[in-house]
């Protein structure tokens, strides 16, 4: 694949900021702030009830006992994740509008459907990795669906993660190339976390496939996402922000009743992987 690569980093302790007010275009969407040090932190709170079997495990143990807890869920439908996607990623600056997740623009949460313009349901693990399709299960899990413009949408396809490639229409600060797909910097941890979330969560025992990532761009239908060894550098480089752990919040409150761990706990991807 072709190389385009700056180097990108962010402290894992940055100062904690307001959300900036956002104007509804990419390049004044709010740079997302990573939790302060020694702030309170919803992880805080769930170690003693949620998290309970997974503490002080690593490796395959951690993951097992992560399965088992996050697995734990209420399962919406297709046409329910519409209205759970207006909750999950409303723009804190305008209740009316969602952020979308590529190009960060503000944008109304009526313009939504299959249009030119409109914003529909990205599947973050695409749904041809593991052929799982729109049914109820990783198909409708809100943990990695997102609002995204049409055409950026479909631009990203299916293709797997990883740095490089020409810049993308229309979504400033992706780029893009035959076999992958790179996301801009304010959201690069989050999409790292939503893939390592999903082969976790989907295991191979509840009919569908066992999902996992891989160090490949190029998994095609195989059950497989990569590149893991980027998805971890991305996790590590954009830790979660006051809008991810909100989104996490509002998951578990408001729709499906589990947690993305590696949210709340983003040292078990390292643990894990």
């Amino acid at each position: 694949m072709s190389v385009r690569r700056r180097f990108y980093a962010r402290p894992l302790l940055a100062t904690a900021a307001s959300i900036a007010v956002l104007t509804g275009v990419a390049a004044t969407a709010p740079a997302a702030t990573p939790t302060a040090a020694g702030s309170a932190s919803p992880a805080a709170a769930l170690d003693d009830t949620y998290y309970q079997g997974a503490l002080g495990k690593t490796g395959a143990a951690l993951k097992s006992s992560l399965h088992t807890i996050i697995s734990d869920q209420t399962r919406l439908s297709y046409s329910q994740v519409w209205d759970a996607l207006k909750a999950t990623d409303e723009d804190p600056a305008n209740s009316s509008n969602v952020i979308l997740l590529y190009t960060g623009r503000s944008q109304a949460k009526s313009e939504n459907g299959g249009d030119s313009g409109d914003w529909n349901r990205e599947h973050v693990w695409a749904k041809s990795h593991g052929d799982f399709g729109t049914a109820t299960g990783p198909g409708t899990d809100i943990h990695h669906l997102r609002p995204e413009d049409v055409q950026v949408n479909s631009i990203r396809g299916n293709k797997d993660f990883d740095n490089g490639g020409s810049a993308v229409s229309g979504a400033p600060g992706n780029y893009t190339d035959g076999d992958s797909f790179e996301p801009r910097d304010a959201v690069k941890g989050d999409v790292a976390r939503m893939i390592l979330y999903m082969a976790v969560r989907y295991e191979g025992d509840d009919a569908f496939a066992d999902l996992e990532p891989n160090d490949s761009v190029s998994n095609g239908s195989a059950p497989n996402i990569g590149r893991l060894s980027v998805l971890k550098a991305w996790s590590q480089e954009d830790p979660p922000d006051s809008f991810e752990q909100n989104r996490n919040d509002v998951i578990f409150e408001q729709f499906q009743h589990n947690r993305n761990p590696f949210i709340d706990h983003p040292e078990w991807v390292e643990a894990i992987w």
